[in-house]
C-alpha cells in the first residue's frame, strides 16, 4: 500500500478531529468581536466531473459587511453510470467586499473558499451577488483513487446556488 493510500485512510478516520481543530481555530478568530450569525438554506447545482444537484444549510457569520464567514454543510445527488450518488459535503468560505459608502459597488462580494466530500477536497473561488447568488469555479483533488460508482471525481468544477436567508421565510 502506498503512503498516500495510507495517509488518506488516517485522515477519513481522523476527519472529525480534523474538523474539530478547524472549527476551532476559525471560532478563536472571532473571540474579540461581536459576531452576528445568519442561517440561510441553500440550492444549486455543482459540476464535479459529473452532474449535481445540492441542497443545504449555511450560517453567515459577520461583524461588520465587508468581510463574511460562511461555514455549511450540505449533499450532492446525482447520478454517476445510471446510479444514484449521494455526497455529503462541508464548505467554508470567505467573502470580501471594501467598497465603502457605495451601494451599487457593495453588491457583489470576491468569494474564496474550500469544499471537501469524503472523495474529494476543491478550492475554490468565485463571485456572490448581494450575498444571495454565487458563481464559484476550482479544481477538486482526489483522496487517493477514491471512485463512486465507478468515477473519478476530481478536475475542474463549477457550482451555482442560490442562498435564502431564514429571516426572509419568517
Amino acid at each position: 500500500m502506498s503512503g498516500f493510500l495510507i495517509f488518506t485512510q488516517k485522515f477519513k478516520m481522523n476527519f472529525k478531529k480534523y474538523l474539530f481543530i478547524f472549527s476551532l481555530i476559525v471560532f478563536s478568530s472571532f473571540s474579540k468581536a461581536q459576531i452576528t450569525v445568519h442561517p440561510t438554506i441553500f440550492a444549486g447545482y455543482e459540476y464535479q466531473n459529473q452532474s449535481f444537484g445540492e441542497l443545504g444549510a449555511r450560517f453567515i457569520l459577520l461583524k461588520k459587511d465587508d468581510v463574511l464567514y460562511r461555514l455549511s454543510g450540505s449533499a450532492l445527488v446525482g447520478s454517476v453510470h445510471h446510479k444514484l450518488a449521494v455526497l455529503p459535503k462541508l464548505q467554508g468560505d470567505i467573502l470580501f467586499n471594501f467598497s465603502k459608502n457605495d451601494d451599487i459597488k457593495h453588491s457583489f462580494y470576491f468569494l474564496l473558499g474550500a469544499e471537501a466530500t469524503h472523495k474529494y477536497l476543491a478550492p475554490k473561488a468565485g463571485v456572490s451577488l448581494f450575498g444571495i447568488v454565487d458563481f464559484t469555479g476550482g479544481y477538486a483533488f482526489n483522496y487517493g483513487h477514491q471512485l463512486i460508482n465507478g468515477k473519478e471525481l476530481k478536475g475542474l468544477n463549477f457550482n451555482f446556488s442560490i442562498n435564502i436567508p431564514l429571516v426572509v421565510l419568517e
